[in-house]
């Protein structure tokens, strides 16, 4: 009687192991996989604006599409230096859109210049680098 109750807790503790239960997805790697669902295409990452005058502030205007399945939200832009200002696109953009992000330059003084204004998206981890430059006359 005792070796039976055993084979019956050992039979009913295998039969228990093989359970079908679906895999969990973590609420992390959901928010990683919606993250980097979309894609963030520039124009252009460098523009030369050649000559300006001096005391003439110039506009540089990059461009984007949206190529992912999910909308991008510009999080943050940041000029290398307080002689770039800058502005952007501030909606979400949709799947298969565009949007700008505009950097002012501040030509004060002359001379050849490189300047950089970082990017921040919600399609990518790292923040894009975007260059402009130029001379100043």
């Amino acid at each position: 009687m005792k070796m039976i109750k055993i084979s019956m807790l050992a039979l009913a503790l295998g039969l228990m192991s093989f359970s079908a239960v679906a895999p969990v997805k973590s609420l992390v790697s959901e928010t990683k996989e919606s993250a980097t669902a979309s894609t963030v295409v520039w124009k252009a990452e460098t523009i030369d604006v050649g000559e300006i005058p001096q005391g003439t502030p110039k506009a540089i205007v990059y461009e984007f599409k949206n190529t992912g399945k999910t909308a991008v939200v510009i999080t943050n832009v940041q000029g290398s230096c307080g002689c770039t200002a800058t502005d952007y696109t501030k909606e979400p953009i949709q799947p298969g859109k565009t949007a700008k992000v505009t950097a002012t330059y501040n030509a004060a003084n002359k001379g050849t210049f490189t300047k950089t204004v970082t990017v921040t998206t919600s399609a990518e981890t790292t923040p894009k680098v975007l260059t402009l430059k130029g001379t100043v006359i």
